[in-house]
């Protein structure tokens, strides 16, 4: 069953019973209520004629103080203390006789049913000593409902009796009532639930029509509608939509990312490729044979460094952590600082500052962000420029600084320096051999320490490479 059926159901359902538990609780109140006023206006006639029968001398006063009752609507007998018939106001009222003895027992059962008398009653127990029963006649008038009290002074009872016909035929045309109105009101619940949960999943329909149009075309720049009543479904909407941007800004980076490693790898490939072809050319001068040999290798040192960026860029991607340890920087500063000067050349290397830090880390994953600055620090540096490595601690901050006084970064292209396979135009020429993976790279180790790293550049004066790392203990 659909999500909208079931919510439909579930509304229906409750409003439902809601309807049908308020058309019983009425039926129940009103039968029992009718119920208990014919029972006063029985009891109460019945009390009159008694008092009237006391006071009464002969036999021919009692049958007509029984004959009157009938203006009362009541039918009125007197029995024997042997439960015999001695007087009633007349073979005309087909009033069933009774035991007068067992409605004083207790043993008759009431008048409503079952549903009603989970209802509690506005009449208390009958005056006097008296007691309710039911009789059945045999002239097809129903039931009666008959109240049974001793006379004073005597061993006689008085019985009154009135017709339950009528108010058992009122009280099922209730019934029926109630019960169409029960059938109609659950089915008219059950519709409007239908509406209801037809409007309320609409936006829900519409995320689902939409994420699977998306799903099918992989076009992320789609959105689903947002409800302006910002709801629970709309800030859905909301979220769904954040998600799809992500998707959209991850799945263009990643067909940038495919696109320019392809383009990265197939360089490489094709002067290997080329290389290697030009050196099985038979009547080949053996030095242009070496230099052939010797161009491929340099391009297999460099698509070895390519694959193994990307290796360390897709650990990356898939957030495997690093391993963490007691690091010192300024004992790692100095070993890589110690290496760098053996590749310096023509470059002057300077250690400004260097003040002892320790961090928890990965000693690796630092010292490859240390090369990576200082590699790009020689790189884009002409020869005779000076790079100067400093070391700092301001609280509980480590600041690395790789400065350098190269070609510079032009303003525009600063933003995107740390993107994967960006490099500026001075970057390129300068360094055709690049991945332009390094910053990216860089950027990963320092944000896996907690760390963060900046880039400040003008172009033809030099860059800073600025570093944070949070010091332990």
């Amino acid at each position: 069953m659909s999500f909208r059926g079931r919510l439909a159901l579930w509304y229906g359902g409750t409003a439902g019973a809601l309807v049908t538990l308020a058309c019983v609780y009425s039926y129940a109140l009103h039968g029992r209520t009718h119920y208990d006023d014919l029972d006063a206006m029985l009891e109460s006639a019945a009390g009159h004629v008694a008092e009237e029968l006391e006071a009464a001398s002969t036999p021919k006063e009692r049958l007509s103080i029984l004959r009157a009752s009938e203006r009362l609507e009541t039918r009125a007998r007197i029995y024997s203390a042997t439960g015999e018939l001695e007087a009633q106001t007349g073979p005309a009222s087909r009033v069933p006789l009774i035991d007068p003895r067992a409605v004083l027992a207790g043993k008759s059962p009431e008048p409503y049913g079952i549903a009603a008398s989970l209802v509690r009653g506005h009449t208390g127990p009958p005056a006097g000593g008296g007691a309710f029963g039911l009789a059945e006649d045999g002239y097809g008038q129903g039931r009666w409902r008959v109240h049974v009290i001793p006379l004073s002074g005597s061993t006689e009872y008085l019985s009154t009796a009135m017709p339950l016909a009528r108010l058992d035929a009122s009280i099922r045309s209730f019934g029926r009532l109630m019960l169409a109105m029960a059938l109609v009101g659950s089915a008219a619940a059950f519709l409007v639930g239908w509406i209801v949960a037809g409007r309320a999943t609409r936006p829900i329909a519409v995320l689902t029509e939409t994420a699977g149009a998306i799903a099918r075309s992989r076009e992320f720049s789609r959105r689903v509608p947002v409800d302006p009543a910002r709801d629970e479904l709309g800030r859905l909407a909301i979220t769904v939509n954040e998600m799809l941007s992500s998707l959209e800004q991850a799945y263009a980076t990643q067909q940038r990312f495919i696109a320019d490693a392809s383009h990265e790898l197939r360089a490489p490939l094709t002067l290997i490729q080329a290389n290697l072809e030009l050196a099985q050319r038979p009547g080949m001068a053996p030095d242009d044979r070496v230099t052939a040999v010797g161009e491929a290798y340099a391009e297999t040192s460099r698509l070895s460094r390519l694959v193994a960026d990307l290796l360390a860029l897709a650990r990356a991607d898939a957030g495997m952590p690093i391993r963490r340890e007691r690091v010192e920087l300024d004992h790692l500063l100095m070993e890589v600082l110690g290496e760098a000067r053996r590749l310096a050349g023509e470059h002057r290397l300077a250690l400004d500052q260097l003040e002892p830090s320790i961090v928890s880390g990965d000693p690796d994953r630092l010292r490859q962000l240390l090369v990576i600055l200082v590699d790009n620090a020689l790189k884009y540096t002409p020869a005779g420029g000076r790079i100067a490595l400093r070391l700092a601690r301001e609280g509980d901050i480590a600041i690395i600084a790789v400065s350098d006084t190269g070609v510079g970064i032009p303003a525009e292209h600063l933003p995107h320096v740390f993107e994967r396979f960006y490099r500026a135009d001075p970057g390129r020429s300068r360094d055709p051999g690049g991945t332009g993976l390094g910053l990216s790279i860089a950027r990963w180790v320092v944000e896996q320490h907690g760390g963060s790293i900046e880039l400040t550049s003008r172009p033809g004066e030099g860059t800073t490479a600025t570093v944070r790392l949070l010091v332990e203990g």
